[in-house]
């Protein structure tokens, strides 16, 4: 896929007032964003991300009994805590020697995607829409709501509303009808997950080697039948979703620039496929692309690799702005893969955490959050990938490998077709999530409800898997095995904002070494040894304002929205500080900020 090339104006002579976003909370630390802005050429003319917490779970997870590793983990995160728990057993299995019983990889699926479409719910409909609901629109774009006001609803057969404006005032907070409705499906899909991983949100049903899950029909029947009671609410959000979005680009020309950046995506796969995956690391190639979401990187709109031995080898954890030392002096706990593939000090296995507070330095180091990358082996080059905020990755990487083919997903080359089946309202339904020209703001947004019906469709399929497993009289759901005195793993897996790996050393029967890398350090990572910024700075950098309200009443409404498409995890916690705002110096520089004190 080519690159658009932006285009450049030469500025206006400006003044940049600082302005910044403190924090923007998260679960494994305290997101700033920090910023320039030049409302004279209405531009954002630096950003800084910046993390104000260190967790340290590297730390003291060295020394533990390995099998605990999936309960620890899970408090990393308190809204995706399975995900760290599933990838957490995908590495103790490698580790173990273990290959799962069929059914318990089912059940696990199952969970997981009842936790993508609880998640994305909750996410989309309750936290992203605010941003575009009737009650920011008028405080920030009085003309887009008017105009809203008198354009049509596209898909207003489906879900009902026959305005713009009427989807708007839908999603205003506490109020608006699917805003409530949202929080009905988030209950509901939260009993599914229970119904498979026992407890939300640290399951209390997963272990290497399979599941503690009942696996009676019932159970499976129960998940089915509220399914199939929210699957007309899915169907209703992506016509809901497709027509805010698609609006947005009319009304506002040039709203594409928001949040965008070069197409640099990671995706780790997701939902194994019980029949192939063995978690042995000599057929991890094989066993990944049998995932029913395909991992692959994309670089420019081409899919570089889909081989999960190749991602693994390939990434590098640098450390850039970020408050540690250097590890390279330390004795490395890995050498080669368990192929023979040399593997480098700055790889996860490797990896030695030694934090040093200090002083925040935008000039220097500023952040708790290191600088991961992926070795790009064409170019040399440490690519700062992004995950779309999970689903924009994984569709896209899905769909161009064309590998994924069952009777309710299929990747084509160029889009994913998901089929929904019929549910109390709507009939089947057949959707498309096809490629799109941008990787920015409005495109992972739309992405996202996109995915939570991808999720729903393939539960459907899981579903209809597990059930025949059971009703031919396999219920075996648990493998035993035992901890070696040494061993490797890495698990890959997709927590729902994005790639997630546990990289896993053991000597001695215990855990020697063990590095969970979530989604954040991969988006909200600071600028890294070479100057290269973290996806969400090069998202918010040099990106077009269109707020209406100036300096004094600024809400920063773009900016929280480019930076909410990365799915930023409870960014209902912003607390914006400006006061008057800052000047910083009037003076015309084509860098947008480069040099300014």
């Amino acid at each position: 896929m080519a690159i658009e090339q932006q285009e450049r104006v030469t500025p206006k002579p400006g003044q940049l007032v600082e302005m910044s976003w403190d924090p923007i909370t998260r679960i494994i630390g305290n997101l700033g964003i920090y910023t320039k802005i030049d409302f004279e050429n209405q531009r954002v003319a630096e950003c800084h991300s910046t993390s104000s917490l260190f967790r340290g779970y590297s730390v003291f997870m060295k020394g533990k009994d390995p099998r605990d590793a999936g309960f620890i983990t899970s408090r990393i995160c308190g809204i995706c805590g399975d995900n760290h728990t599933t990838c957490s057993i995908y590495a103790q299995n490698m580790a173990y020697g273990i290959k799962t019983p069929k059914l318990a990889e089912w059940i696990i699926n199952l969970g997981e995607a009842a936790e993508y479409m609880f998640d994305h719910t909750l996410f989309q409909d309750n936290m992203v829409f605010v941003d575009f609901c009737e009650a920011m629109v008028k405080g920030t774009n009085p003309s887009v709501l008017r105009r809203a006001a008198t354009t049509d609803a596209p898909n207003a057969a489906i879900h009902g509303k026959r305005t713009i404006a009427d989807i708007m005032q839908a999603f205003n907070p506490f109020e608006g009808d699917v805003y409530k409705e949202a929080l009905t499906i988030s209950r509901v899909t939260r009993e599914m997950f229970c119904l498979m991983e026992g407890r939300h949100v640290h399951p209390s049903t997963l272990y290497p080697g399979g599941v503690g899950t009942m696996p009676s029909p019932t159970v499976f029947t129960d998940y089915l039948a509220r399914l199939i009671n929210i699957v007309d609410f899915v169907k209703k959000a992506v016509a809901l979703n497709d027509d805010v979005f698609d609006f947005f680009y009319q009304a506002l020309p040039g709203y594409e620039e928001v949040g965008r950046r070069r197409v640099l995506l990671g995706c780790w796969g997701a939902f194994q496929d019980p029949d192939v995956v063995d978690y042995r690391y000599q057929t991890m190639n094989e066993w990944g692309r049998a995932m029913y979401v395909t991992p692959g990187i994309v670089v420019d709109g081409e899919l570089i690799t889909t081989n999960l031995i190749d991602i693994n080898l390939g990434i590098r954890i640098l450390l850039g702005s970020s408050y540690y030392e250097d590890w390279v002096n330390e004795k490395p706990f890995v050498t080669q893969d368990p192929i023979g593939n040399p593997v480098d000090m700055r790889h996860p296995w490797n990896q030695t955490t030694l934090p040093a507070p200090q002083k925040r330095d935008f000039d220097g180091n500023y952040s708790w959050v290191m600088s991961p990358r992926w070795l790009d082996p064409r170019t040399g080059d440490h690519l700062a990938l992004d995950t779309g905020g999970g689903p924009f990755a994984r569709l896209y990487t899905t769909a161009l490998a064309g590998l994924v083919d069952t009777p309710y997903v299929k990747s084509t080359g160029s889009s994913v077709q998901i089929n929904l089946p019929k549910g109390p309202d709507l009939p089947e339904m057949t959707l498309e999530w096809r490629i799109p020209q941008w990787s920015n703001a409005i495109e992972r947004n739309r992405a996202r409800v996109y995915f939570v019906a991808y999720a729903a469709a393939m539960a459907v399929w899981f579903v209809e898997r597990a059930l025949e497993r059971v009703r031919g009289g396999d219920t075996k759901v648990f493998q035993d095995f035992d901890v070696p005195d040494q061993a490797i793993g890495v698990g890959f897996h997709e927590a729902v904002r994005g790639v997630l790996s546990h990289h896993l050393v053991i000597e001695k029967g215990k855990i020697a070494n063990y590095h969970p890398y979530p989604p954040t350090p991969w988006n909200g990572s600071p600028r890294d040894r070479y100057g290269t910024p973290g996806p969400y700075e090069d998202a918010v950098q040099d990106m077009p304002i269109f707020e209406e309200n100036g300096p004094e009443n600024f809400k920063g409404v773009d900016i929280m929205r480019a930076v909410r498409s990365f799915d930023p995890c409870l960014p209902c916690g912003v607390h914006m500080y400006l006061g008057k705002g800052r000047t910083v110096r009037k003076l015309h520089s084509p860098m947008f900020g480069g040099g300014h004190d």
